[in-house]
């Protein structure tokens, strides 16, 4: 396999001083195409107000910074409001409805990853505005709009023609927004960095996994999630999914080592990542990281809703499970080597601390 598997930043497609919109481009980032995933990132300023769109893609969206509103219409239901904020996680199924806003002063940030399958092109989200200079309003004519929604000429006219923006505007501050309702967030959104810690390892790291336990929409998306945070100078232990899945990361935080060993023991990538890069890992292939001094954090998505991985070292690594003899044989060392082999590392799953 000769893809290119270097991390890649986000590119602006479009936006103004409301905010912007950024996607990672499949010709940039051939897994994307590859695996059939999307992934793009939304900034809003202050008064930022992100049209109302569906896509045809299902994705997971993720708060990278900030504090917002987000608008959520699944369908045949009522609209659900809701506040959003750093950390959240937020699974949007086909057919979803979304608007996103922003009312404070600190930019809010939001991550898109999901499957693009389905999509009209691979390894892209195709969105569709349900209001803008390129909404579906202004698609139709006068007629269709007047009989479609049972207006007259001047309302049709005012539907098709008042919102001169695209994608994102900017409300006048006075302007008020539906309130978020507390009710709504239940099964909607999971804040990963206050929820209950799936593992955690002292002076190491830590992971929060997203599923069909703590959040059943994933289900409909057809994809999981977790939240990794390394301590500095910690290692996060060779692994690899072990169902097909394809893993998409992008980091949060931080920075650090890592390397990816696929086909034939061949190192097909070693490469340091920093905030704001995102790669993908394929089907099969391991892969580690190590945290700088000021430690990692990633998030990713998994293309399947309830992941499974094999770790090769530390207290549950697959080695653990091999007989003494087997790996005798297979690693051509002596019983002594296997022996000092196998005692390491009895302690520590999946990360391990620094080095004393």
């Amino acid at each position: 396999m000769d893809l290119d598997l270097s991390p890649k930043l986000a590119k602006k497609v479009y936006g103004d001083d409301a905010g912007s919109y950024y996607a990672w481009c499949p010709d940039e980032l051939p897994m994307l195409r590859q695996g059939n995933i999307g992934a793009a990132k939304l900034a809003l300023e202050k008064n930022g107000f992100a049209l109302p769109l569906y896509s045809d893609s299902s994705k997971v969206a993720y708060v990278l910074q900030g504090a917002g509103v987000a608008g959520i219409i699944l369908p045949e239901s009522e609209e659900k409001v809701i506040a959003i904020k750093k950390g959240d996680a937020i699974a949007l199924p086909f057919g979803v409805i979304t608007w996103w806003y922003n009312k404070e002063d600190t930019e809010l940030v939001v991550l898109f990853m999901g499957d693009t399958s389905k999509g009209h092109k691979p390894g892209q989200f195709t969105d569709f505005f349900l209001t803008g200079a390129n909404g579906i309003f202004t698609g139709f004519t006068t007629d269709f709009v007047k009989r479609a929604w049972d207006v007259d000429d001047d309302t049709a006219t005012a539907l098709i023609g008042n919102q001169k923006g695209k994608g994102i505007v900017k409300l006048d501050a006075n302007f008020k927004m539906p309130e978020p309702k507390p009710d709504h967030r239940k099964g909607m959104a999971l804040n990963c960095e206050e929820a209950p810690l799936d593992t955690d390892i002292k002076n190491a790291g830590n992971v929060v996994l997203l599923n069909t336990k703590n959040l059943p929409l994933v289900g409909q998306v057809g994809m999981g999630a977790d939240l990794v945070r390394l301590e500095g100078n910690a290692m996060c232990s060779p692994g690899f999914s072990c169902d097909s899945a394809l893993q998409v990361t992008y980091i949060v935080k931080g920075s650090g080592r890592l390397q990816v060993v696929g086909v034939d023991g061949k190192r097909v990538l070693e490469t340091i990542v920093k905030a704001g890069n995102l790669l993908i890992v394929p089907r099969f292939f391991v892969v580690s990281k190590i945290a700088d001094p000021d430690g990692l954090s990633w998030f990713s998505i998994i293309t399947t809703p309830n992941p499974m991985f094999t770790h090769l070292a530390g207290s549950i690594g697959a080695w653990k499970a091999i007989s003494p003899e087997v790996l005798q044989a297979a690693f051509k060392v002596p019983a002594e080597t296997e022996k000092l082999f196998r005692s390491k590392r009895t302690n520590d799953a999946i990360f391990f601390p620094p080095p004393k």
